[in-house]
């Protein structure tokens, strides 16, 4: 069996400023992101790890690097660009709550299957690379747990595959900065055994719950 952690990076100004930053370059973990990479890092300081997996991005990078930072004995880390953030094209940079107003919003809420971002990515794309790396890891380590740290939309395109259901179900997944997902592969198939854990109390909020794109600013 083979389990994989699923962890979105920790905070950034362009979360902060509700800014969908895609794949921007130099977009970093902010002031709460690092305390959430190190709090993540605590968290799972004792969790035995085969692999560590992270896209490209730096924010990415950023996360993992807290992690592996307080981890007594070395971890093989890779960047994978099949863990890459949707590519958002023409919508890259700009306010969600500009975006909200145009009207591929309403598909990427309840029919992403269908859209592809101008001069960007098909949102069915972003998921099929993310569910092939998440199944050549698996493979590569068929019995131990493997780390991935990626971006919102990615991690709720896998926790969609591993849940059964269809992917324009996907935003009814929430996946917050810093947050922890956990996909356990046994030979009967996927469990899900955790999803959205900040190892916070339980805040609901019209905020938290609101429809998001890029898991909410990328």
């Amino acid at each position: 069996m083979s389990t994989v952690l699923l962890i979105r990076h920790g905070r950034t100004s362009a979360n902060a400023r509700g800014v969908l930053a895609g794949r921007t370059e130099g977009v970093g973990l902010d002031g709460p992101g690092r305390r959430q990479a190190r709090s993540l890092a605590a968290r799972l300081r004792q969790v035995p790890l085969a692999a560590a997996v992270h896209s490209p991005l730096l924010r990415c990078a950023q996360t993992l690097d807290a992690i592996l930072a307080v981890r007594a004995e070395p971890v093989a880390r890779h960047a994978d660009p099949r863990l890459v953030e949707c590519d958002y094209g023409r919508w890259t940079g700009r306010p969600l709550r500009e975006l909200a107003d145009d009207p591929l919003w309403r598909d990427v809420q309840t029919a992403p299957s269908t859209v592809v971002f101008p001069d960007g990515e098909a949102m069915a794309a972003m998921a099929e690379r993310a569910v092939s790396a998440v199944a050549d890891w698996r493979a590569r380590q068929p019995d131990g747990v493997v780390a991935m740290v990626t971006h919102g939309d990615v991690i709720k395109a896998i926790l969609s595959d591993a849940l059964g259901q269809s992917f324009d179900a996907f935003q009814r997944i929430a996946v917050a900065p810093g947050s922890l997902s956990v996909v356990a592969y046994t030979p009967d198939g996927p469990r899900v055994l955790r999803v959205n854990d900040t190892g916070s109390r339980l805040r609901v909020a019209p905020a938290a719950v609101r429809p998001t794109v890029g898991g909410g600013a990328g």
